[in-house]
């Protein structure tokens, strides 16, 4: 046997049983009867597909542990659904593999085809909580970037020590949560919505989190315009660690999602600070 082609099988052969690991390891920390019932099944599914390259090669290979350590850490912070769809996302290489392997194992291609379909359609199965009150907490995520990014960048300027800012800040973010969360508890309950507690409390604490990570700044430092940057540098890493969680969990475009909450946060930033500025002059105040 070629050894380039014994080596791509062998990588193949090791990937499978990996993931094998992986997927039986989620199947014993999940709650659900069924959605452990599914990750066992893949997981059976990924272990004959390891035996089948096993029988090729010859060779008896063992699981990458600091990838099962990674990925079931991964799914214990984010959850299971989020490290399935990368997991997911991720056998594209495996596919096109497969393809240049059609031409010596001309199964492998409906292999390949077959495994993806179906592990797409088991995915789709997999019901996480978290990911039902997503509209809450981009709800709440986004009005505390918008809002407390435009108020901070405003106080700013307005305003003079960081700590004076950072009451200011506590006293608006801390408001603007509570109100959020009533705001949707009301809407969901006229709706109709059984989860409207649920859904309020998603979107209550996105915002509180969000609040306390933009206000950190302010409240440890000792210049205001330091503070705003690390501020703002915090409001595009929010915006890019949720989209991208997003975007892999729920199969959404992560580019123009980033862009346009990136460029609305910072542009109602932009724009407070101005404003903060041309009050401070009208009424002058010099806090």
């Amino acid at each position: 046997m070629d050894k380039k082609l014994q080596k791509i099988m062998i990588n193949l052969q090791k990937v499978e049983l990996t993931e094998h690991h992986v997927y039986m390891r989620l199947a014993e920390r999940s709650k659900d009867p069924g959605n452990a019932a599914i990750l066992r099944k893949i997981g059976m599914q990924e272990k004959g597909h390891s035996q089948y390259w096993q029988k090729k090669t010859g060779v008896e290979v063992k699981p990458d542990r600091w990838i099962i350590w990674k990925r079931v850490l991964l799914a214990t912070l984010l959850g299971p659904t989020f490290v399935l769809k990368l997991m997911e996302k991720r056998e594209g290489t495996g596919s096109k593999v497969y393809n240049d392997l059609s031409s010596v194992y001309p199964e492998t291609l409906q292999f390949a085809e077959d495994e993806k379909a179906h592990e797409k359609e088991i995915l789709d199965m997999i019901h996480e909580e978290k990911l039902q009150y997503v509209g809450s907490i981009v709800l709440g995520l986004n009005d505390a970037l918008v809002e407390l990014t435009g108020a901070l960048a405003g106080f700013t300027l307005a305003l003079g020590e960081t700590k004076i800012i950072s009451l200011a800040g506590l006293v608006t973010g801390i408001s603007a949560a509570l109100s959020m969360a009533a705001s949707d508890y009301l809407s969901s309950k006229a709706e109709g919505d059984s989860r409207a507690g649920k859904s309020a409390i998603y979107t209550g604490v996105a915002y509180l989190i969000t609040v306390i990570l933009l206000i950190l700044p302010f409240l440890l430092l000792a210049s205001k315009f330091m503070a705003l940057g690390i501020t703002l540098t915090t409001v595009v890493l929010i915006i890019f660690c949720f989209n991208y969680y997003i975007s892999v969990a729920k199969d959404l475009n992560f580019k123009a999602r980033f862009l346009e909450m990136t460029f609305i946060s910072l542009g109602v930033a932009t724009f407070s600070f101005f404003v903060g500025y041309l009050l401070k002059s009208v009424l002058g105040v010099d806090a």
